[in-house]
């Protein structure tokens, strides 16, 4: 038996003693983080923790790849600050909801194989971008609060910080030198944490961000006004945080992918995402989606299977409902420390030594999402525009490749042979190949080489007969495919079309 209800592939060696250690890490850096993004938003601290524990054990479970860890991420809280400033916590429920909803018809839709079409250069951009944003997160962490201002750690405090984040880093480089046995993570947070409270050292700790301790998740429906109007004021949000929340989830599985050397289900992941927002919209949760950096973190603990998310989430749960007193004490300077490291492990060191090597366009494609990124903390934003960019320069490159070979045959018939794809960027370059006043009476067009590709390559094809048609001259287009055939509507008294159909292109769709 290989599977049961397609949740887990009991064929795959599973193991136990890593995705157990895993998970604890996990929810050890999860914990922190959420905290951080709910108080940002101006959400109650537990909102945040509900968020990890629901989106962490749902896509764990039901997501689209073993390994990934999900949780109440900064990308989709952003996105809610504006609502829960102009319309209060209700709304923001609802908005989460709404978005779940646009997540789950976007996967049975089979929308999430378009995530694939992203150009490698946006790729290295949105984690070099990634990488640069999470370790200045941390900085964040050296600042303190004196009589209500902002400002950075200094004297001792910053020392004793410092010194606990060296010494953790210096654990986690040198630890799986010893063994591997342990994640290293895991073991430089423990190490920390028992250093501190043997000497009593006083720095910051995760009570001083805000309380873990709460009940279960209540179940509970948002209180808004079920109303045309209510609806106009959540579904942008709603929209933004589902695109938000899929594309850093998709571009998540990718990395995954990479990674691994496997493959994850872009579509089912959709759907699992959606069911969790949904749910989060419903117990007091704050919307969340894949977590790039506690994904790195589970996977370089030895994590490859779907317990350690579980473990992850149940973690989370247990220690609101009993261990807050103890983990309330863990020092940030550890999780500080395991953090940076994700950040210098995932930024794309190769990208440097093939830099040289690149096109210029992608160069700049690849830093441009770099820096938006780093800027606008929107990583929707910076992927989208990339994607644009990198389609704009393609259909450049493409449109310089339209060529066309002519010659006269033994009955006098001027043939035109096209290569290349015709579609709205090579039009122009197209119609240039042709000698309309001065070919002869009959000419051949031969498409074979070639793809009439959208509507304004069709009008052009159409234009072009027309112009022949005028001056009393027949016009053969060979090799044309039967969609552009039967569009040609004006053109169909002298068309002469060889039925060799063009091949059907489909996109992977797992």
């Amino acid at each position: 038996m290989k599977k049961a209800f397609s949740l887990f592939d009991f064929s795959q060696k599973v193991n136990y003693k890593n995705e157990i250690l895993a998970g604890l890490t996990v929810a050890m850096t999860m914990i922190p983080e959420s905290l951080s993004f709910a108080i940002l938003a101006g959400f109650p601290p537990l909102v945040g923790l509900y968020a990890a524990f629901i989106a962490g054990l749902v896509t764990a479970i039901f997501g689209g790849r073993p390994g990934m860890i999900s949780g109440g991420a900064g990308a989709t809280v952003i996105v809610l600050i504006a609502l829960m400033k102009s319309h209060g916590i209700e709304y923001v429920f609802a908005a989460v909801a709404l978005g779940g909803v646009v997540q789950i018809c976007i996967g049975l839709f089979k929308l999430g194989k378009f995530i694939r079409l992203v150009p490698q250069p946006v790729m290295f951009g949105f984690v070099n971008g990634l990488a640069v944003v999470i370790f200045m997160s941390q900085l964040e962490q050296f600042k303190t609060i004196v009589n209500g201002q902002v400002s950075w750690l200094q004297g001792t405090p910053l020392y004793i910080m410092l010194g606990l984040v060296a010494l953790t880093i210096g654990i986690v480089l040198l630890f799986p030198k010893i063994t591997k046995a342990v994640p290293a993570s895991l073991v430089a947070i423990m190490v920390v944490f028992a250093i501190v409270l043997i000497f009593n050292i006083e720095t910051k700790t995760v009570e001083d961000i805000a309380s873990v301790q709460g009940g279960f998740p209540p179940f509970h429906i948002p209180n808004i006004p079920i109303s045309f109007d209510t609806l106009k004021v959540i579904f942008p949000y709603s929209i933004i945080v589902a695109a938000v929340g899929l594309t850093e989830g998709l571009l998540t599985l990718n990395l995954v992918d990479e990674i691994t050397g496997t493959r994850g289900n872009s579509n089912r992941e959709c759907i699992a995402q959606g069911g969790s927002n949904i749910l989060n919209g419903f117990f007091f949760g704050m919307g969340g989606c894949p977590m790039i950096a506690q994904t790195l973190v589970n996977l370089g603990a030895g994590s490859r299977a779907r317990l350690s998310g579980i473990i992850a989430a149940l973690t989370i749960l247990i220690i609101i409902l009993f261990g807050a007193p103890v983990i309330g004490k863990l020092p940030m300077a550890a999780l500080v420390g395991v953090m940076m490291m994700v950040a210098i492990t995932t930024f794309e060191w190769a990208s440097f030594k093939v830099i040289n090597k690149m096109p210029r366009h992608d160069i700049f494609v690849g830093i441009l999402v770099a820096v938006i990124t780093i800027l606008l903390h929107n990583l929707a934003l910076a992927v989208l525009i990339g994607v644009i960019i990198s389609a704009l320069v393609f259909a450049w490159e493409s449109a310089k490749r339209i060529r066309a070979r002519h010659y006269i045959d033994e009955a006098g018939v001027k043939n035109y042979e096209i290569y290349g794809p015709l579609f709205f960027g090579s039009i122009t370059a197209f119609m240039e190949k042709f000698d309309i006043q001065n070919d002869p009476s009959h000419v051949i067009i031969d498409f074979k080489e070639s793809r009439i590709a959208d509507m304004s390559a069709i009008e052009a094809v159409n234009n072009l007969t027309k112009k022949y048609s005028q001056l009393n001259k027949v016009i053969e287009l060979k090799y044309l495919s039967e969609d552009c055939r039967i569009l040609l509507k004006n053109a169909d008294a002298v068309i002469n079309v060889n039925v060799i159909e063009d091949p059907k292109y489909k996109v992977v769709s797992r």
